[in-house]
């Protein structure tokens, strides 16, 4: 079943403000003001500001009187589009392949085929929630059977997220303004003074009187809500993104027919990305279909790559899940990631390659939605700290492990805590107890003494670590550390952990 996703970008012109100017401190307050004529008002203001008493609306005389320190800045709503636009393409490649602007202060997305790659709808939303705040800026993300009950929803919570269960359209958006509803401002403002406050009461409203009244407007809009009528989402193209289609004069559904014409579209595309120097990352079919309503497949590669045969095969490992339904009538592929490659001669055909490419597993692998990844060594004694996860295709890494004391082969991703028997300030346990299971130690080497980095918090000037490699009576071997030296209590709690585990 289809869902979307909408972000609303509350404070879309305020942060860009902020990104194009990283002096700004955070805690100045911004308000941006629009001019018509001799008027001035706010038209946005950020955090800040707002618990200052500035709002929306308010004249900026009045403002800049309420608030001595806030800082004023033109409005610039060709700037806000152009950035809400970069934004909107920034979510296509990670997303979706069915992304588009909404309004001038929200994209709008449908997730279906999407968001088994990104974990399911919970970990979706919160991960696109934190990668917005990572670029500096403020979304409320929601998602809903429809688009309009996510963008409702989005514009109505306070906090980052929210799930409107599938089938809960009805009672998610009942008692939400009805300005939520998409309406012109001047239908908004007559229902207003009919009475009408809600969602919920224009919906059991009989719908001739409005219709007569009104027109079709809000009909349409209700029905679209409630998902009784379908209303697609236009995916945002440019002229940088590469694509390619084949409309049909007779619709197709047959399985068969789809392969034939996606590797069709496949070549052709390839075909453009070579005249370019380009090679595809990231690919999205979009299929159209007779009633209006549309499906999107993507297809990621570790690599860029120009291969026909094995792009094809990505897409049709996947072709089955597409429901023609009352038939196709446009397919249309598209490169949303494409990047440089260069074209690798071989020494010779004869000779078979000496490193095996493993790229092909990765793609099948993260087409799936595996994650996959490599570990790299980071420069740092803390043990959490000395490993990061990065592309498996990257570039080798220069930063080598040093150490002279041997390392578990399973790191936990946290520390544990254990109950040990041991003498201070540095014998090794004679016992431990963990996960609820006592073992006695039968060998013991250590400690190694491990400091804090206080170069990156303070709380670890003084802060050291003693670890332990145990083995217990059935022959199992941990890596067990003290918090502390064992003396001084400001070193650490002098609790036992357990940090790993030994082949």
């Amino acid at each position: 079943m289809t869902r979307v996703v909408s972000i609303y970008l509350p404070d879309l012109p305020t942060d860009r403000i902020r990104r194009a100017d990283p002096s700004i401190p955070p805690e100045q307050a911004i308000a941006v003001i629009a001019r018509s004529g001799s008027k001035r008002w706010v038209s946005a203001a950020d955090a800040a500001a707002r618990k200052a008493g500035v709002h929306v609306g308010m004249p900026a005389a009045k403002a800049q009187a309420l608030f001595r320190g806030l800082m004023l800045v033109d409005a610039d709503p060709a700037m806000d589009a152009a950035a809400l636009q970069r934004i909107t393409l920034w979510a296509l490649t990670l997303y979706s392949p069915i992304v588009a602007v909404d309004g001038i202060d929200g994209i709008v997305m449908d997730t279906e085929g999407a968001d088994h790659l990104q974990g399911g709808e919970l970990a979706m939303v919160t991960k696109i929630a934190n990668q917005f705040l990572a670029k500096k800026l403020t979304p409320r993300v929601a998602i809903a059977d429809t688009w309009g009950a996510a963008h409702a929803c989005a514009r109505a919570i306070s906090r980052e997220t929210v799930i409107v269960p599938s089938g809960e359209t009805v009672r998610a958006v009942e008692k939400l303004p009805i300005s939520l509803l998409r309406l012109p401002g001047k239908v908004v403002s007559d229902l207003r003074t009919l009475g009408f406050q809600t969602i919920g009461e224009l919906a059991n409203t009989p719908r001739a009187p409005l219709t007569l009244r009104f027109g079709p407007e809000i009909g349409r809009r209700l029905d679209q809500m409630f998902g009784r009528v379908s209303e697609p989402i236009d995916p945002i193209r440019t002229a940088e993104l590469i694509e390619v289609s084949r409309a049909f004069a007779e619709p197709i559904g047959a399985a068969e027919t789809i392969d034939k014409y996606v590797g069709r579209l496949v070549a052709n595309l390839i075909e453009e990305l070579q005249k370019r120097g380009l090679g595809v990352r990231r690919a999205d079919l979009i299929v159209e279909k007779v009633d209006g309503t549309r499906q999107a497949i993507r297809a990621g590669t570790v690599k860029p790559v120009r291969n026909v045969a094995w792009l094809t095969k990505l897409f049709r490992d996947r072709t089955e899940k597409i429901e023609p339904g009352f038939g196709i009538e446009k397919l249309t592929l598209v490169a949303v990631m494409a990047e440089p490659l260069e074209e690798r001669q071989k020494s010779s055909s004869l000779v078979d390659e000496e490193v095996k490419d493993v790229t092909p597993l990765i793609d099948i692998y993260g087409n799936r939605g595996q994650r996959v990844y490599r570990v790299a060594p980071v420069a740092s004694d803390v043990p959490e700290r000395s490993v990061q996860r990065i592309s498996p295709a990257a570039d080798p890494v220069e930063v080598t492990w040093v150490s002279h004391w041997r390392r578990p082969v399973r790191l936990l991703a946290r520390p544990e805590l254990i109950e040990a028997i041991a003498l201070l300030p540095d014998r090794p346990p004679v016992s431990i107890t963990w996960r609820g299971k006592r073992r006695k130690v039968k060998r013991a080497d250590g400690p190694e003494r491990i400091f804090g980095e206080w170069w990156q918090r303070d709380a670890e000037m003084e802060a050291v670590r003693d670890y332990f490699v145990i083995e217990d009576e059935a022959g199992e071997r941990l890596w067990v550390f003290r918090s502390g030296d064992g003396i001084d209590p400001e070193t650490g709690s002098h609790r036992w952990y357990c940090h790993g585990i030994f082949a």
